[in-house]
């Protein structure tokens, strides 16, 4: 397994503190060298992402785990807003949600989501999750090449 270069860049898009603690914790008991990084609305995350006021100057994220249910804009949306701009276009989307609904998995691949998880049910099943993320997204794909800002 190769390692990047340079820490991981990712953007967490949720709005629960007790899920975000819970993968902030688990990425920090990970392997990978990471940025994280949270939005907690989907508005938010497109303001980030689009380089909008105070985020003019951050770069692009690597990765970006969404979750779906939020307020403001809908990570569904937020996921079509994304796939649907040139610029956004490529950052890879893990769905990250408590809905294991048929429909909403069909529709996430239809937008072109990167993958789709459902949230565990404890920190061992966050562990788990972030543990696969390392192993494929940060030491085994190849990733685009992050743009130093998205506007």
């Amino acid at each position: 397994m190769k390692k990047m270069p340079r820490a991981a860049k990712i953007l967490i898009v949720e709005d629960n503190s007790g899920d975000e603690f819970l993968v902030r914790d688990a990425f920090e008991r990970g392997k990978a060298r990471h940025e994280l990084e949270v939005a907690r609305d989907g508005e938010a995350a497109l303001d980030r992402l689009r380089g909008l006021g105070e985020h003019a100057d951050k770069p692009t994220p690597d990765i970006i785990l969404l979750d779906l249910n939020l307020p403001k804009i809908d990570g569904r949306d937020v996921l079509k807003s994304l796939k649907d701009d040139d610029r956004l276009a490529n950052i890879p989307v893990l769905i990250l949600t408590t809905s294991s609904s048929e429909a909403d998995v069909d529709r996430c691949y239809a937008l072109h989501a990167n993958a789709y998880m459902t949230k565990p049910f404890d920190a061992l099943g966050y562990e788990e999750i972030v543990e696969a993320v390392e192993a494929f997204w940060l030491a085994t794909a190849v990733l685009p090449t992050a743009s130093p800002t998205a506007h």
